[in-house]
């Protein structure tokens, strides 16, 4: 199981690195989470420089994909040669998108009419690629998700690790890192938004009020 995090330069630390952080909380032989960049170093929008594990067009192969988010990703979507790389299949992977990350899920065709979740600053962006954006942190249909708000990060993650690895490895994992104190309810939280959209709840997909 390979799970790819790309992530550009200008990126949210808070969007790719939690996520590789929860989701490194699976300790099976062949489970593996990669920060996935078009180059070897990418820096991230407060000026911190990550070496990539892997390269862009391992995405295509990639069991799951989360896009994570930057500064600069409008400047990604509009570099044809980069985008080019990006042959994602949701019929063959799970693919989540957080924040910005998004529009590029937008603007490679995958959502559709789905509607889909993004920060605030992003919103604009994402309508005027013609997607609804829901006025909540977690949406998925199928195998494509989307997240919106840094610390939505977590939601994506265990979306991926229920759907791989069932509800109760999702849950230990958002338990650990949850706040000492608060980690029950916590994960009661989580799993509100989470729950309507995995299989064993298919017939509830409606939008969290």
């Amino acid at each position: 199981m390979h799970i790819a995090i790309l992530t550009f330069d200008g990126f949210n630390e808070l969007d790719s690195l939690i996520a590789l952080g929860i989701l490194h909380r699976i300790k099976r032989p062949g489970w593996r989470v990669s920060l996935c960049c078009p180059t070897p170093e990418v820096t991230s929008m407060n000026g911190v420089t990550v070496r990539a594990q892997s390269h862009l067009a391992d995405a295509r192969t990639a069991d799951a994909v989360i896009v994570g988010s930057g500064v600069r990703t409008r400047e990604v979507v509009e570099d044809a040669a980069l985008m080019a790389q990006l042959s994602l299949d949701p019929a063959r992977q799970l693919i989540a998108a957080q924040c910005s990350g998004t529009l590029v899920l937008a603007r490679l065709g995958l959502l559709g009419a789905v509607p889909a979740c993004t920060d605030l600053s992003t919103r604009p962006w994402v309508q005027a690629a013609g997607v609804n954006v829901l006025n909540q942190p977690f949406y998925a249909e199928g195998n494509v998700a989307t997240a919106g708000g840094c610390l939505a990060s977590p939601y994506l993650a265990a979306w991926i690790i229920a759907r791989s690895e069932g509800l109760e490895a999702a849950t230990a994992a958002l338990h650990y890192v949850a706040p000492v104190g608060e980690k029950e309810a916590y994960v009661a939280n989580a799993l509100r938004y989470l729950g309507p959209y995995l299989p064993e709840h298919q017939g509830a997909r409606a939008v969290v009020a």
